[in-house]
């Protein structure tokens, strides 16, 4: 069913990167379309938001009224609430944790230079809809921002046929989430990035979406912020060997395959017996799965099952893959951890399951997908800041570093930099 490599094969490593860039393509090949539509949103604004949700999502509310939020909240199991309840706690203590202190620096000039961290006043939560809905998301992306003191949060959540999911509103309540819209798609972006007459536009735009959102946020970056990474389709490598649980294996497979039918799971692994097991047990779970279908076409399509012959090669295979979660579902992870410098979130043993992570352990789920884990980090509370540099230099100060600024100055060719400083060590 999956497609098993072996890293002993002479083209192994051409074969994996085929295989690699072929599933980055498909994530990327929505652009055209994705241009066109935020070309119409920012032309004809809500009528043509409405014209989409209609074709998309069988839906004609665009915002849906306080009245209508608490109904749909009320129909929520309480044992949900409650769950929600303990997630929000959880992510909130441990990204309260990650707040930055704001520097001041005197030097024996007596110049004085202040790095402070701002708060970003206005952000847009995408939370994916549709076919299915997450209110952790609502959670990993409003918590930091709460945080980290973000004055303005909006929610764009598609729904169907006008409702949306009680358990989402419930988790944007809890965040003191007023604004609330009923849109979804490069639509949503679009609105949000460049405002209609009853949405107002945000000055950034986070939260994981299909490869159409993620085509979208990419578009719009530049005239609004959004996350330094790509938040795009879902994907997860596990490392196991012939101690672990092949049912066990199996199933964080199907975990994470059951998210879109571009979800990519990999499975790495010295051992060839734990690989056959593990195969077999993907076959036996997916039936009794309720999205066996999305599961199975992401497994056919994306999976990768890759036997190797040490712990390096495995390194840097995982290394090269930076997936968005790993799994290191081995007896001896230690030996290996360190070495791994590519990837969104890491659990480590047999007990941290990714979909945990996904929920209430603390940690956030909003991961670099796309192998963007090479040079981007997951969503947190420095993603809601904006760095600002103060400086005030004494007149000691110019006069004494001033010299060197106009050498400097001169030497690039930038005469007007240089008379600036210049008419300032000058002055009686």
């Amino acid at each position: 069913m999956i497609k098993i490599l072996d890293s002993k094969n002479k083209n192994f490593d051409k074969t994996l990167d085929t295989l690699l860039s072929k599933r980055k393509n498909k994530v990327q090949l929505n652009s055209v379309s994705v241009i066109k539509i935020i070309k119409d949103v920012k032309k004809n604004g809500d009528k043509a938001i409405l014209k989409y949700e209609k074709r998309f999502n069988k839906n004609s509310v665009i915002a849906p009224s306080i009245k209508q939020i608490n109904r749909t909240i009320q129909s929520l199991d309480p044992k949900v609430k409650k769950a929600i309840d303990l997630a929000y706690d959880r992510i909130y203590k441990f990204h309260s944790l990650q707040k930055f202190k704001n520097i001041s620096y005197t030097d024996k000039l007596k110049n004085k230079l202040e790095y402070k961290y701002v708060p970003i006043e206005s952000v847009a939560i995408y939370v994916p809809g549709s076919t299915a809905s997450y209110p952790s998301s609502v959670l990993m992306n409003a918590v930091p921002a709460i945080v980290a003191g973000v004055k303005r949060l909006v929610m764009v959540n598609p729904g169907q046929k006008g409702k949306q999911n009680p358990a989402v509103l419930y988790a944007a309540k809890k965040c003191k989430i007023k604004e609330i819209y009923s849109i979804g798609g490069p639509s949503a972006i679009a609105a949000v990035a460049y405002g209609t007459k009853k949405i107002k536009k945000v000055d950034k735009i986070v939260g994981p979406g299909n490869s159409y959102v993620a085509a979208a946020k990419k578009e719009v970056f530049g005239d609004v912020g959004i996350e330094g990474m790509i938040a795009g389709p879902s994907e997860v490598t596990i490392v196991c060997d012939k101690f672990s649980n092949p049912e066990w294996i199996a199933s964080d497979l199907i975990g994470q395959a059951e998210h879109d039918n571009l979800a990519q799971c990999i499975l790495i692994s010295k051992d060839k017996s734990i690989i056959k097991k593990v195969n077999d047990e993907i076959i036996n779970q997916l039936k009794e799965l309720p999205r066996a279908a999305i599961a199975k076409n992401s497994l056919l399509n994306n999976g990768i099952i890759i036997h190797m012959q040490s712990d390096q090669k495995i390194v840097n295979t995982v290394n090269k893959i930076a997936p968005e979660h790993l799994e290191l579902n081995t007896k001896n992870y230690r030996k290996v951890v360190g070495k791994i410098k590519n990837a969104g979130s890491i659990c480590l043993g047999k007990y941290a399951v990714m979909a945990m992570t996904d929920y209430n352990v603390g940690s956030n789920h909003v991961l670099p997908t796309n192998s963007s884990a090479r040079y981007s980090s997951g969503v947190s509370v420095n993603e809601f800041y904006k760095r600002i540099s103060y400086i005030n230099l004494s007149k000691k100060g110019i006069e004494t570093l001033g010299p060197s600024v106009i050498t400097l100055a001169n030497y690039e060719g930038l005469a007007g930099h240089a008379k600036s400083v210049d008419k300032r060590i000058r002055r009686k």
